[in-house]
């Protein structure tokens, strides 16, 4: 898809659809009104209030270049936040293409808080992200009308916006096609071929291990949870030498469960198909290292990715087993479904261990994590305060919101174990969420660390005006402004 920046007047841009972003109370441009013979001021405060998603399409009968103009609420002009605005934008990308339109331009939002450029980038994140269509699978398709090209009017000063928003939009895409893709389609094996196709594209060296390779790296819990797979692991690291390659070095952990049964302690029939998701993580990584390097973010990025199926065989692992991981703790076993938390243990004391100065990771760790939040914030756990605050900014500027949970000493005494360093539940479900957290902080040391409880945010179910159901691409945003914020702090 082809995306711009003009600066054509309103009444001179000739497309199929001009969207026109308007707040409660706004009236429609005067240019646009008058051309239009008076029918935006007919149709404002009657037919149309600008709330929040709001579209109306009107036929423009030639007296304009654009065939149609379709107003687009964006709710009360002090509300618009750029998360607000990039679900506008999407919903009212949506409506254009739905009318038939090939081609849009978009209109800068009038009345708001946001500086144009800023604007501009929500605005292209919300079109492309709203226009982007899952992968199928079926064999007999209908022809769906696209749109093939987006204007984003402006001048100079908003191109720097758009081509943010861009790359920053094609890297959660990446990641949502990544998570929704069925666990037959996208093994360990598979997973790491499309890790390497982007790292390839982008200028970012990659390395994969093998089961002989994590095997040589000592990846102990990693290799546990792949014991009852007929699929090889994969361990993935990918560096992003965006200040030179020699550091600092941010750290970003992706959980890459390709696909979980839960093991010997077998999760419900109902829902398990959605476990293809539960890679949600490592896609973010993924689509996260994309849009840094097409951005040239000057940060010396590492992405882990400790990639397998968690599947009962007689060969699994099975509760009650000791385990120990590349840490050097050990692990007791008390649930084969609670397996997240043991791979990404791996990658991130891999990570930590690998020069990493500060890390952040992203997975679909726990269910407790919906019953806390729900799907409007994920779950913050770290092991420092400063860089937890770092990282929730990061995420309300990128337009993701996170919520800080807390890190008190007492919380670890859920993870105590009779037998080993740790067991990888809890032992009465409580502070679910917060255990798991706490149960990577033990992995990396020192290191300040971060993880993000994407579970309930990866998945959207169902669809709406904004996007289809499926997945969200969730944390990629966090990943990538968090990038840019260390190495502004890097240099």
């Amino acid at each position: 898809m082809k995306v711009a920046v003009s600066n054509q007047a309103l009444t001179e841009i000739a497309v199929d659809v001009l969207i026109l972003p308007l707040t409660e109370g706004t009236p429609a441009p005067a240019e646009v009104n008058e051309a239009l013979d008076g029918l935006c001021a007919q149709v404002v405060g009657a037919d149309f209030k600008g709330e929040m998603g709001e579209t109306v399409l009107l036929y423009t009968a030639g007296k304009l270049p654009a065939r149609k103009v379709l107003l687009l609420g964006l709710g009360k002009a002090e509300k618009v936040t750029n998360r607000s605005l990039r679900r506008a934008a999407g919903i009212g990308a949506r409506a254009a293409r739905r009318s038939g339109g090939r081609s849009i331009a978009f209109a800068q939002p009038q009345s708001v808080a946001l500086a144009p450029a800023e604007a501009a980038r929500f605005i292209t994140e919300g079109v492309l992200h709203g226009l982007y269509r899952l992968p199928s699978w079926k064999t007999e398709r209908k022809e769906q009308p696209e749109v093939e090209a987006v204007q984003i009017l402006g001048g100079d000063e908003v191109a720097a916006g758009v081509e943010w928003g861009r790359a920053v939009a094609e890297g959660v895409n990446l990641a949502r096609g990544l998570a929704w893709t069925p666990g037959n389609h996208m093994t360990a094996t598979m997973l790491a071929e499309r890790a390497v196709l982007m790292c390839r594209e982008c200028g970012i060296e990659v390395t994969v291990y093998d089961r002989k390779g994590c095997e040589e790296l000592g990846l102990g819990l990693l290799l546990a949870v792949n014991q009852g797979s007929r699929e090889e692991p994969r361990f993935i690291v990918m560096r992003y030498k965006g200040a030179g390659g020699q550091g600092p070095w941010l750290g970003l952990v992706g959980k890459g469960l390709t696909f979980d049964s839960g093991g010997i302690s077998i999760k419900p029939t109902d829902g398990m198909w959605n476990m293809k998701m539960d890679m949600g993580g490592a896609a973010a990584v993924i689509g996260a290292l994309r849009a840094i390097a097409r951005l040239k973010i000057r940060a010396d990025v590492m992405g882990v990715i400790p990639a397998t199926d968690n599947m009962p065989d007689g060969g699994s692992y099975k509760p009650g087993d000791v385990i120990a991981g590349l840490s050097g703790k050990t692990v007791e076993i008390r649930s084969t479904d609670a397996e997240g938390r043991l791979i990404l243990a791996d990658g991130l004391a891999y990570a930590a261990r690998n020069g990493c100065q500060k890390i952040i990771t992203a997975s679909t760790l726990t269910g407790a994590a919906n019953i806390a939040l729900g799907p409007i914030r994920f779950g913050l756990v770290a092991n420092d305060d400063a860089w937890e605050d770092e990282v929730y900014e990061a995420a309300e500027a990128a337009g993701e919101r996170g919520w800080r949970l807390p890190h008190d000493e007492e919380y670890y005494d859920l993870l105590k174990s009779p037998i080993a360093d740790m067991i990888n539940g809890t032992r009465n479900r409580a502070a679910g969420t917060v255990a798991g957290g706490l149960f990577l902080m033990r992995h990396v040391g020192n290191t300040p660390c971060v993880h993000m409880d994407i579970a309930a945010l990866a998945w959207k179910s169902p669809g709406d005006e904004y996007e289809d159901e499926g997945a969200t691409g969730a944390g990629t945003r966090t990943f990538v402004e968090a990038a840019r914020r260390f190495a502004e702090g890097s240099h």
